[in-house]
């Protein structure tokens, strides 16, 4: 069991081990009904701890005129938009003078006997265009850390104004490189998570909440 640090406690909430709803309890989609086990984070929660996000990350940046949204894909995609929609909603009713702008990207890993684990950034075709920008990298979960840290490195090198990274999910796991988004959901369980745009083979992006695939589900769509 990996011990919570209180820094994360700080910065999200924390889902302890061994949590979760009984499935019987929710409108689960047939395709999905029996092979989850259990519901980790229902949907309505999700969507208000990233609308408190909103405000977090608005709050960070309070002299921009502009913020670039890196939205790492696939599985960012709902909390992104989500999270984008509940920032527009807030400078608008507070009548901020801030612009955003969102750019799809994906993150590739290179890690083989030669390499030490780059990363490439792929969806903008120049990064230089980020020099002097404030950003806000927009991910799905952290696992081991590892990719985020050296994306990080490399947006650096352009010069940006500021880089922070929101993350939905910080999965708890002692291989865990020790990296920590400035802004994060829910710290959860090293346990197989999927659901609100995070996938098994493609599967389950399409379910609302955020779920415990099981052994049957395993099997079932697996390639």
């Amino acid at each position: 069991m990996v011990t919570v640090s209180d820094e994360i406690r700080k910065k999200c909430l924390v889902i302890p081990d061994g949590s979760g709803y009984d499935t019987s309890l929710f409108t689960i989609p047939v395709k999905y009904a029996n092979f989850l086990k259990s519901i980790l984070i229902p949907n309505g929660l999700v969507k208000d701890r990233t609308h408190k996000l909103a405000v977090d990350i608005l709050s960070s940046v309070p002299n921009t005129k502009s913020l670039v949204v890196l939205c790492v894909l696939k599985g960012g995609y709902k909390f992104c938009s989500e999270l984008v929609d509940a920032m527009e909603r807030y400078i608008c009713s507070c009548e901020i003078n801030m612009s955003i702008k969102v750019e799809f990207i994906r993150l590739k890993s290179y890690h083989n006997v030669s390499s030490t684990g780059e990363v490439e950034v792929i969806g903008l075709s120049n990064l230089s265009h980020l020099t002097g920008k404030d950003i806000l990298i927009v991910e799905d979960i952290i696992d081991t850390g590892k990719t985020m840290t050296k994306a990080l490195e490399l947006l650096k090198q352009y010069s940006p104004n500021s880089v922070q990274c929101a993350s939905l999910l910080l999965k708890r796991t002692d291989k865990s490189c020790g990296y920590v988004p400035e802004f994060i959901g829910f710290s959860c369980p090293d346990e197989f998570v999927l659901g609100y745009g995070l996938d098994y083979n493609e599967f389950f992006r399409d379910f609302p909440h955020i779920g415990v695939i099981n052994e049957e589900g395993i099997k079932q769509f697996a390639v």
